[in-house]
């Protein structure tokens, strides 16, 4: 009896079968193309971003990043989550942002490019969460009041 090879129970009929995949790491989301999409908010701005690999190449609204973003502080916010990934480089980007100002477009983009960064690969979720990334940014601006000169600007006083 002790020479007969031990074979591994079969499941129960109802249970679900055996995972392959490790516990905890995201499915990759890709569309029919092969593209990750994701929607990035900052502001009143929204961004549809779609990432596939390839030479880095960033279109906004149908123009290159150096054009449509031409303040170079813009253009490093929106390659932030190239940077700490170490990915730069290696996926061209596709982005329509409508709505807000060029600041919180780019925020928008940034947002929209680390979630979408995400969907394509799950493995950077946990670096890119870290650094803040996939949290939208909720600040707005604070609506102008009645009686005030401005959200909190009250008119100037006159004692005479």
């Amino acid at each position: 009896m002790a020479d007969t090879p031990q074979t591994p129970a079969a499941p129960a009929p109802g249970a679900p079968p055996p995972a392959t995949e490790p516990v905890g790491l995201r499915p990759q989301i890709l569309d029919k193309h092969g593209r990750a999409y994701a929607t990035g908010r900052r502001k009143d701005a929204v961004a549809r971003v779609w990432l596939k690999p390839g030479t880095g190449r960033i279109t906004v609204n149908g123009r290159d990043q150096t054009v449509y973003f031409a303040r170079a502080t813009l253009r490093l916010i929106i390659n932030q989550p190239f940077e700490i990934t170490d990915r730069r480089d290696q996926y061209d980007v596709v982005a329509t942002v409508s709505g807000g100002g060029l600041s919180g477009q780019a925020g928008a983009v940034k947002h929209g490019i680390a979630q979408a960064l995400t969907r394509y690969e799950p493995g950077l979720r946990g670096t890119v969460k870290q650094a803040g990334f996939l949290t939208r940014d909720s600040r707005v601006v604070e609506r102008k009041k009645y009686g005030r000169r401005k959200a909190r600007r009250s008119f100037q006083f006159s004692k005479r």
